[in-house]
């Protein structure tokens, strides 16, 4: 009996594949049993054109047996078998699909989906075997013939004997070693895992002898081992059921069952679309975020499927980052089982998969909005932080995406508001939507920049996280009004803005411009107030970094030093410039004790550290003898 060789490509492949392709041994059996699958497959197909052959479904199985002693695994089916030609062409050549060959000649159409398609999957059995056998005998044959491999080197066909049709695989298990662990593949109870895991929507069962320890008959108490054969597969997968036959709770345990969460799913989208790709998908936006969502640890991906067989725990290419926080999974009946990673990044069929999830979620997501706030505020509070930075990443190109979705606390309203709400509500002749930033609610309430907007009965956002700023700083606008800091140096508050504007003196000058030099390179400039009612004084800022933004960014590990241009305000019209201003009349030097004082004063209310507290406490002294 002749050795015959496998072709030079092929050889190739096969050291590639199995050093490369899969990076996980264990899916070897998944693609034995997609095999598996497709062989029984070809027989339903045959009988729906052949009247002699009759499909009873409870016939059609697969099996896994174990032999420990001799190191064998078994994978063993009833389906279409194959002839001498065909181990010859489809084993031998590797890449070559005989599935795929099958579905072009019998012109199977959508809906009728044959896994195997790729024709590499076979293969992976030698990532754990020193020998695989293959033992077949086809429809309409009585003769069976023997594949055998021991890897690259060849393999060799001989007539061997089968009682029934179909396929019988035998792996010669490798020894464990010091940093491979092969046993595994010989344990009953990994393998029922691995079948579960990525395979337990295979729709014939998958059967093997299972140990336990059971009671026996009339004792309380003495226990014997009983070897059982039993399914270990679930066959039907929720998602290609109908969705009128479920309900939320059964939703809800499928959640439960594939431990996406320990809390319950606010809600979920149930998908089967049949069009240029086809696919079925479960999605479930969840309650509460992982302990460790916003930290590098996190793994964002849904599952993916490839007709009921897992390809990917996490396909991370299915979702952008803003939505990193759904889960589920998606199962397409026209993608390959051998897609590895890097042809996941540019595959054609999943980014178009990507854009329709993309647009479900948000269509979902406003569902919630606008019928469940408060469902949809328990959702922002553990995600909105999310959706802002992708309002703020990628330069922007999601923000028309996201911006419907944000929601942030405002002056007016108790409860979080969205951008269309406050936009609902501006004055009539109202062109600006106002913002003020700060660590709480209370904090910003207490604002003194916040005095005037509020005063002319304009509504101020509230933004307390430190993305806030910088995601409306991306929007630029919304619904054609644009945003501002109550801390800019313009407020555009309209007319009064010059009838408001106080009085300045030269005597007030003197004061400004000789502040202005005592604090020369901590501001750029010292002017009278024109938003300040009761409080003495604040900081605002000019150009295109606010003073948040600068705390932000100082506390980043790639710190750059960036500053925000900061102005000093005082209000002229209060207790303590008028005294600063008859203290001046007499001595002058204390303008610098002053300006001082109310740059640290400033400062404090900003939530910026004080420079030199000793010097600050030191000038407060010096005014209070």
């Amino acid at each position: 009996m002749a050795k015959q060789q496998f072709e030079a490509e092929s050889r190739r492949l096969l050291d590639m594949m199995i050093n490369s392709i899969y990076s996980k041994r264990e899916v070897f059996l998944r693609e034995l049993i997609s095999n598996a699958s497709d062989a029984i497959d070809k027989m339903y197909y045959r009988a729906l054109t052949d009247d002699s052959i009759t499909f009873n479904q409870s016939d059609y199985y697969i099996k896994i047996d174990v032999n420990k002693d001799e190191r064998e695994l078994t994978v063993q089916d009833t389906g279409i078998g194959m002839t001498k030609e065909e181990l010859e062409s489809n084993l031998g050549v590797i890449a070559k699909s005989g599935s795929l060959a099958f579905k072009k000649e019998n012109e199977i159409k959508d809906g009728y989906d044959i896994i195997g398609q790729f024709g590499v999957g076979f293969y992976a059995a030698f990532m754990v075997a020193d020998e695989v056998t293959v033992i077949s005998r086809a429809l309409g044959s009585e003769q069976a013939y023997r594949w055998h491999s021991e890897g690259a080197d060849g393999f060799t066909i001989e007539d061997a004997e089968k009682d029934s049709i179909g396929t019988t695989i035998t792996l010669k298990v490798k020894e464990s070693s010091e940093d491979d662990d092969f046993d595994q593949f010989l344990d009953e109870q990994q393998l029922q895992q691995i079948v579960k895991k990525y395979s337990d929507f295979i729709r014939y069962p998958i059967k093997m002898e299972l140990t336990e320890e059971q009671l026996k008959a009339d004792s309380d108490d003495e226990y014997e081992t009983v070897v059982e054969e039993k399914t270990v597969n679930s066959m039907v997968p929720i998602w290609k059921k109908n969705k009128t036959e479920l309900t939320d709770e059964d939703y809800h345990e499928f959640y439960k069952e594939k431990h996406y969460g320990f809390d319950d799913p606010l809600t979920h989208v149930h998908l089967s679309v049949d069009g240029n790709i086809r696919y079925q998908a479960i999605l479930y936006i969840p309650e509460s975020a992982p302990y460790n969502y916003y930290s590098q640890e996190y793994e964002k991906g849904l599952e993916l499927y490839s007709n009921g067989v897992l390809i990917m725990n996490k396909a991370p290419e299915l979702l952008p980052d803003y939505f990193s926080f759904v889960k589920g999974l998606v199962d397409s009946e026209d993608l390959s089982l051998n897609i590895s990673r890097e042809m996941l990044q540019h595959d054609r069929q999943l980014k178009l998969i990507e854009k329709n999830l993309v647009k479900k979620i948000k269509q979902e997501l406003k569902k919630l909005l606008m019928n469940d706030r408060e469902k949809y505020e328990t959702f922002f509070k553990a995600f909105g932080r999310q959706l802002k930075y992708g309002v703020y990443s990628d330069f922007g190109q999601n923000k028309d995406t996201l911006k419907d979705l944000l929601l942030f606390y405002s002056s007016t309203e108790e409860t979080l508001v969205t951008l269309q709400e406050y936009v609902d509500r501006m004055k009539e002749d109202q062109t600006i939507i106002y913002y003020a930033t700060g660590e709480s609610h209370a904090r910003i309430e207490n604002l003194p920049q916040t005095e005037m907007v509020k005063d002319k009965g304009f509504e101020i956002l509230y933004l307390t996280d430190d993305i806030d700023e910088f995601a409306l700083k991306m929007l630029q606008e919304y619904e054609g009004k644009t945003f501002k800091s109550v801390s800019s140096g313009d407020l555009e508050l309209g007319d009064d803005d010059e009838t408001n504007a106080p009085e300045v003196t030269d005597e007030d000058q003197k004061i400004f411009d000789k502040m202005k030099e005592q604090l020369s390179g901590k501001v750029s400039d010292v002017r009278p107030s024109k938003r300040l009612k009761t409080h003495p004084v604040c900081l605002t800022n000019e150009g295109d970094i606010s003073i948040e933004m600068e705390k932000v960014l100082s506390m980043m590990p790639e710190n750059q030093g960036v500053k925000a241009d900061k102005v000093l305000e005082i209000n002229t019209n209060h207790q303590i410039f008028n005294q600063l201003k008859e203290n001046a009349l007499e001595n002058e030097d204390l303008i610098a004790t002053y300006a001082n004082i109310l740059y640290n004063q400033a400062l404090l209310i900003e939530g910026l550290p004080v420079e030199d507290p000793v010097s600050y406490a030191n000038d407060v002294w010096k005014v209070m003898k």
